[in-house]
């Protein structure tokens, strides 16, 4: 059931990003700095990158260990979807920035030790993990690490800018609650077989994980957001959604960080639903095929122990 639901779920959100007006954000883009326009820029340079992983490793990584041909199917249906992800950030780029300035973002993303840390650790375990130890990345990736990347354009939108922009992300944000609550259902059923020992190794390892990616996150919000002073606010966002992952995962909450402490125009912003856009102007996701809610927090307690 929990694979019919999922199917049925993703096919009803599925969305195309040349459905959404990008160019109609140019003339707030003309507004920004130049420190805001490469902050934006090194955002979606980076989100690219991780996004890339998954869609060309990590849904492969985890395809071995499928339970059903349905479960398989629900992958493929992420795979894809993954690719859309990583092609929307590419119109992005092709709308806001010339081909110097793609070249820039892309040599700094090539170049930035956090960013590459991140990728390779979660790439290394894609390819040298245990079935358990692939999805908890899968995981991590999705519900965690794009967060520092995803803060940017759902600020701007709390502040009545690149409404379009925003829209690709919260398009993303509505696909990648499901993909983590799925993956992290499916890494429960594996983890609920363990023995007790076995599930304490795992536990272990698990948190460790999430200590040294943390711990690299921050350097890597500190390098983005300092001169724009966003940083701790963004760090604050973080933790936040490093507990929403390991509720996907079945474990407790490891930071005191709720959704009260998070910047309410950002919180604001995470919201699926409908956009109030202009009709003859822009397209909100209440125009694309389907109508779905927004995962709530009980959904991450699915199959919990």
């Amino acid at each position: 059931m929990i694979d019919k639901s999922t199917w049925e779920k993703l096919t009803e959100q599925f969305w195309l990003d040349t459905r959404i007006p990008l160019s109609n954000d140019l003339d707030d883009w003309r507004t920004l700095s130049e420190l805001e326009k490469t902050t934006v820029g090194y955002v979606f340079g980076g989100l690219t990158l991780l996004d890339t992983v998954q869609s060309e490793s990590g849904i492969d990584a985890i395809r071995h260990d499928c339970r059903t041909p349905h479960e398989e199917a629900v992958l493929n249906n992420i795979q894809f979807m993954e690719s859309v992800h990583a092609k929307s950030y590419s119109s992005i780029f092709s709308t806001l920035n010339t081909k110097a300035e793609i070249d820039d973002i892309f040599e700094w993303t090539n170049t930035n030790e956090f960013l590459q840390k991140k990728a390779k650790i979660i790439n290394e375990i894609y390819l040298n993990g245990t079935a358990l130890e692939k999805k908890v990345a899968s995981v991590l990736l999705e519900t965690f690490l794009f967060y520092s990347g995803f803060y940017t354009p759902l600020y701007y939108l709390g502040n009545n800018k690149l409404a379009n922009v925003a829209e690709i992300i919260k398009l993303i944000i509505r696909d990648e609650s499901v993909h983590g609550t799925y993956i992290g259902y499916k890494f429960q059923l594996g983890y609920n077989e363990l023995s007790e020992e076995e599930q304490q190794a795992m536990e272990d390892w698990v948190y460790n994980l999430m200590y040294d990616l943390y711990e690299n996150e921050e350097h890597y919000t500190e390098l983005l957001y300092d001169e724009l002073g966003w940083t701790e606010e963004v760090k604050v966002f973080l933790r936040y959604n490093a507990n929403k992952a390991l509720m996907n995962l079945g474990f407790d909450p490891l930071f005191p960080d709720t959704a009260n402490d998070v910047n309410p125009i950002v919180m604001n912003g995470i919201s699926t639903g409908t956009s109030n856009h202009d009709f003859f102007s822009q397209v909100g996701n209440g125009y694309l095929l389907g109508t779905v809610e927004a995962m709530a927090d009980d959904d991450y307690l699915i199959g919990m122990k």
